[in-house]
């Protein structure tokens, strides 16, 4: 038995332990996303040593890794075959920290600046291993990933913050890198970018990234493009704007994945990070304080503001097609009892909960990190 197999047996009989005493479990791997979602409860269940890729076929574009792989060190193996994760899973590795893992790139559900022209993280997903709160092994994956309920089992792990089960193993689908990119920057106001991201969504341009903000009084869009190159290189000569050097670029826009822009310094004050996620055409909206910094093409609206604004800020977002997320706390860390997540509709919520019933029905696993009451 090697060293992973006995850590998925250990994994294993410490659920079925919780289980038989209710004891609620903690589940991380790098810990880079405890800030995410409803503060986490519980004792520690630890997933960094069930590591490793078990299979890697280049030629089917296809990996599988255990769930406590470092993500970073997946997405190196992958740029040695010249592959990627097009979603550019966020990191939030700092200090030298190694960042997130596999598993928890999967349960946060969270992708980076290419996720409006290429997909989500549970696009990517093709199957998985997952620990049920009754301590069993459970495998779903292949051409049909159903369940007996009709649920495409390893595609809803993604976003559901550990509350269904331990994740030990993900099937995922990856990408060769694009052959060209460039990044272009316009000088224009919020209305402006809106417009022009809008008008270039209906384009055959080899969109892939965008984001505006403002610095020092003046809004800049950046946009990223990815493709063929002689589709890149017709495309800048099109649009025009100010073409950045590439290496500079690319750490830029990781900067973006990893919220390390200094847009996103929330310093000491009494303001949060809020993630509003709207129609990408939807208008300027009134929401007090600074300008947003705004990514996927209008899709994804980042504002800093107090906590204490939640009802005005979540009216706002319903009102345009969307929702909105508490996504960071302030540097004081209060949290005034405003939920991370919008509520959900009653259909929706129903739906979310007999899901967890059914995968964990001693309430086991993450309590209250997604809802706030299991």
């Amino acid at each position: 038995m090697d060293n992973n197999d006995n850590a998925l047996r250990q994994t294993v009989e410490r659920i079925r332990t919780a289980a038989a005493d209710a004891t609620p479990l903690c589940i991380r791997g790098g810990g880079t996303k405890d800030f995410y979602g409803e503060a986490p409860q519980g004792e520690l269940l630890d997933m960094r040593p069930l590591a490793g890729i078990t299979s890697y076929e280049p030629s089917e574009l296809v990996v599988t890794v255990r769930a406590g792989t470092p993500l970073a060190e997946l997405e190196s193996a992958l740029a040695e075959k010249g592959q990627c994760l097009p979603f550019e899973p966020p990191c939030f590795a700092s200090g030298g920290t190694v960042g997130g893992t596999v598993g928890g790139m999967v349960a946060a559900g969270l992708s980076g600046p290419a996720r409006a022209s290429v997909g989500s993280v549970r696009d990517y997903v093709l199957g998985a291993t997952l620990v049920n709160g009754r301590g069993e092994l459970l495998s779903f994956g292949g051409q049909v990933m159903k369940n007996v309920a009709g649920y495409d089992v390893s595609r809803v792990l993604a976003g559901s913050l550990g509350t269904l089960g331990v994740i030990a193993e993900v099937s995922l689908k990856v990408l060769p890198v694009p052959p060209a990119e460039a990044t272009l920057e316009f000088a224009c106001s919020q209305a402006d970018a809106l417009r022009l991201l809008n008008e270039w969504g209906g384009r055959p341009l080899p969109l892939n990234a965008s984001c505006w903000f403002e610095y020092a009084g003046a809004g800049a869009l950046y946009l990223r493009l990815r493709g063929a190159v002689a589709a890149v290189e017709a495309a800048c000569e099109h649009l025009g704007g100010e073409r950045k050097d590439n290496a500079r670029a690319a750490a830029d826009w990781q900067s973006l994945r990893d919220q390390q822009l200094p847009w996103f310094g929330t310093g000491e004050g009494s303001d949060a990070l809020w993630r509003v996620s709207v129609p990408q055409t939807a208008p300027v909206l009134s929401i007090d304080g600074a300008a947003p910094l705004i990514e996927w093409h209008g899709g994804q609206r980042w504002y800093k503001a107090p906590p204490s604004q939640a009802a005005r800020i979540r009216e706002i977002a319903r009102a345009a097609g969307g929702h909105a997320t508490l996504f960071r706390l302030p540097g004081s860390g209060m949290h005034e009892g405003v939920p991370r997540f919008d509520a959900l509709s009653a259909p929706v919520e129903r739906t979310q909960r007999a899901l967890m019933r059914e995968f964990d029905p001693h309430g086991i696993f993450n309590r209250g990190r997604l809802l706030n009451a299991n």
